[in-house]
């Protein structure tokens, strides 16, 4: 919305916009403030919980994608912390539903992070996601991962029982390095730019699936 009120295509945009150009001038409607929602019974008997517990509890975070960095995150990174996400959900009504139960805080991505890969395999993840595995335009300014994170977590993977979870590679993913994240133990990926601003989608996705068009069982 920013590029298109800066082109003159829009006069107004509501929205959350934590940095803004120079030319855009903003008038602030009102204040709001972050509410956590969890199961009682992993909450204390206060009702209430220190920042530094509430902190380390595993985390939903409401995005459509696991990368996301969003208001809850600026305003933590603003103070030097880091909150613990060990689920990211699309939508609100799914969100409250694994509430009940497991210890997850609802607030308001596995990046390339083993220990929170291991988190959420115990929580019942049917996948574990890795990346940016390469440079994406998508998000600029994600974490990176090392292929070798791939191979770590499919070793992770292949102790669980069966049928054991999925590794997933994501950002950056192209049509020309596919491969190398399925070489490195990658069960499937997630493409955005690669695919959708590809000359030819329909050879692009063909090319990115052409490694896993083999028997995932018999990769190493």
């Amino acid at each position: 919305m920013l590029a298109q009120l800066l082109d003159g295509e829009l006069d107004l945009a509501l929205g959350l916009f934590p940095e803004l150009p120079q030319d855009i001038t903003v008038q602030p409607l009102f204040a709001d403030r972050f509410i956590s929602v969890a199961d009682r019974q992993v909450l204390p008997a206060s009702g209430g919980m220190a920042l530094e517990d509430w902190l380390a509890r595993p985390h939903v975070l409401m995005a459509m994608r696991p990368d996301a960095f969003d208001e809850i995150e600026r305003a933590l990174a603003a103070r030097g912390l880091q909150r613990r996400i060990a689920l990211a959900l699309p939508h609100w009504s799914a969100a409250v539903e694994v509430l009940a139960g497991p210890d997850l805080i609802l607030g308001g991505s596995s990046y390339d992070d083993l220990a929170r890969a291991r988190e959420l395999l115990d929580a019942g993840a049917d996948y574990i996601a890795f990346g940016a595995m390469f440079p994406s335009r998508v998000k600029p300014d994600t974490v990176r991962a090392p292929l070798s994170v791939l191979t770590e977590a499919r070793a992770l993977v292949e102790e669980r029982d069966a049928p054991r979870p999925a590794v997933v590679a994501i950002g950056g993913i192209t049509p020309d390095n596919a491969a190398l994240v399925a070489a490195a133990g990658a069960d499937s990926v997630a493409v955005i730019t690669g695919l959708f601003e590809a000359p030819a989608i329909r050879a692009a996705a063909a090319a990115c699936a052409a490694p896993y068009s083999i028997n995932r069982n018999q990769k190493p």
